[in-house]
């Protein structure tokens, strides 16, 4: 996804925890966009949102991505 934001021409971080984000990072950003690996803890992610309401963040809405399903192939 940062790759794919970044052909976009929109600034993007990979971080493994909350304490990663620098502040600055969201100067005259109105919209964040946050996804993570279904391995990654659900804490680590609240973790980021509540980092990014303490830095002003005024509301959050989550969007129900694609179900992945997986298929084996036998030849």
């Amino acid at each position: 996804m940062r790759e794919i934001a970044e052909q976009l021409g929109k600034p993007a971080y990979l971080i493994d925890t909350a304490d990663d984000m620098q502040a600055d990072w969201f100067d005259g950003i109105n919209v964040v966009g946050v996804t993570a690996g279904a391995s990654a803890p659900e804490v680590l992610v609240q973790a980021v949102i509540n980092r990014l309401k303490d830095w002003g963040g005024q509301s959050t809405v989550e969007i129900q991505g694609i179900e992945e399903k997986s298929c084996i192939l036998v030849t």
